[in-house]
């Protein structure tokens, strides 16, 4: 299984000289199976230069899994390059929100004012299919993916675990893990989602004084997760390798690495043996 990132950026897409290194698109990992399925998750504004690299690669069969409806999540869908190639075959799969079908969803993003294309209009030339999804466990090809509740506000979402042979991946973004929002699972049980997998990228937005100052200026936390936090899941999960992610806007480089660093002094505190990392645009590996 070949997983690369498109984009690990939180909220809004960033750009300039302190955001080189970890790149500043928003959420979309393109995950490649041994039998050349392409999954893509969520369609921030990385979605872009992926949809530009796949056209060119002729992949023409392409799934598309959100794990919610934020608009950091969706806003590069727009400028995807293979939803306008008559080539190509493109189905999306998401959750349902407030008993609205996941392509209605999209349907009113994709709609006036907001974009001038709608998602049924002839401009739109790929095959497009559409599937709700729950935490129902389904295959895309060689890939086995098992959904499970985020602990996000306002309609929720899912994170996956996505098998391919013995090789594990769990992916979970916009995920509290300090505090269980409607609908979401607790600590215990995303302990139980990632135990043993070969990598967990999971959502470390905040240090302690930025989530304490949240804490202290709203009713309810905004569903993401101290780095902290995640880092102690990765450590009880028994995975391989975590990687940080969903880096808040204004999070630099050289602040990240340094998140990055007290990570790992975590784990050797913890005598655990996880490699930790911070996710950027330029990630990949095979695993």
């Amino acid at each position: 299984m070949f997983i690369r990132c498109w984009g690990a950026r939180g909220s809004i897409p960033v750009s300039g000289p302190m955001f080189n290194k970890y790149g500043g698109d928003t959420t979309c990992m393109e995950i490649r199976s041994d039998t050349g399925e392409i999954l893509i998750i969520d369609a921030g504004s990385g979605i872009r230069s992926l949809g530009n690299t796949l056209l060119a690669r002729k992949h023409e069969k392409i799934t598309i899994l959100f794990t919610h409806a934020h608009i950091d999540h969706l806003m590069g869908l727009p400028f995807f390059a293979p939803l306008f190639s008559g080539s190509s075959s493109v189905n999306m799969r998401g959750p349902r929100l407030n008993k609205t079908s996941f392509k209605n969803v999209l349907a009113d993003f994709l709609d006036q004012p907001y974009f001038p294309i709608q998602i049924d209009d002839n401009d739109m030339k790929a095959k497009m299919s559409f599937t709700d999804i729950t935490t129902r466990p389904f295959c895309i090809g060689n890939l086995r993916v098992r959904p499970i509740e985020l602990s996000h506000p306002k309609n929720g979402g899912l994170g996956y675990r996505i098998e391919e042979g013995k090789s594990s991946f769990v992916f979970l973004t916009d995920n509290e893990l300090g505090y269980k929002h409607k609908g979401g699972r607790t600590f215990k049980e995303y302990v139980k989602f990632c135990a043993g997998a070969n990598l967990l990228i999971h959502d470390a937005e905040y240090t302690q004084k930025e989530y304490s100052r949240i804490l202290e200026n709203s009713e309810n936390p905004w569903g993401h997760s101290l780095f902290t936090d995640a880092t102690k899941l990765a450590i009880e999960a028994g995975v391989k390798c975590f990687g940080l992610f969903h880096h808040n806007q204004k999070r630099t480089d050289s602040q990240i690495t340094a998140m990055v660093k007290a990570a790992k002094k975590i784990v050797e505190k913890a005598g655990a043996s996880v490699d930790c990392f911070a996710v950027g645009a330029s990630f990949k590996t095979t695993i």
